[in-house]
């Protein structure tokens, strides 16, 4: 196992598919998960420590001061060198304690976003360490986004 420990935060559905389809990379780090309760985080992540946290998680601000002291919390417990996600709702507050806990942070944008930026993009693109883009035509929205082809 690789030094370091790091936190997958991630949305259900097809933001945690595209994080799971970095398992080559990710499995050879102390890591935990950062989602919610379904049967694709139940069977996919059986193996993985979770944490779960509170839905609707897009667009519900009291959701997302819920997560900000879930965040606040889970990274001062766990300590992770490094805060990984694609969105969606549940990201950004991650990144903004991580940000104020100096945990190093990477965003990748999700591919099939071409006509405008994300939400959870848009709100962690000032602060991530690292802003990844998926398509060439992402760079539009984020200026200082680092394209390196398609990664999920």
């Amino acid at each position: 196992m690789m030094k370091g420990r790091i936190a997958i935060v991630t949305s259900r559905g097809g933001h945690m598919y595209q994080m799971y389809q970095l398992r080559s990379w990710w499995r050879k780090f102390d890591r935990f998960w950062i989602t919610f309760p379904g049967v694709d985080t139940t069977s996919l992540l059986s193996h993985e420590r979770i944490y779960y946290g509170y839905e609707p998680d897009t667009r519900n601000i009291v959701n997302a001061v819920r997560h900000f002291f879930l965040a606040w919390h889970i990274l001062r417990r766990e300590r992770p060198t490094l805060l990984i996600s694609c969105g969606a709702g549940i990201a950004p507050p991650f990144f903004y304690v991580a940000k104020l806990l100096g945990i190093r942070t990477v965003f990748i944008e999700v591919y099939d976003l071409l006509s405008h930026a994300s939400l959870s993009g848009k709100l962690v693109a000032g602060i991530t360490d690292v802003m990844l883009i998926q398509h060439p035509r992402q760079q539009k929205f984020y200026r200082r986004a680092l394209y390196k082809g398609a990664i999920l």
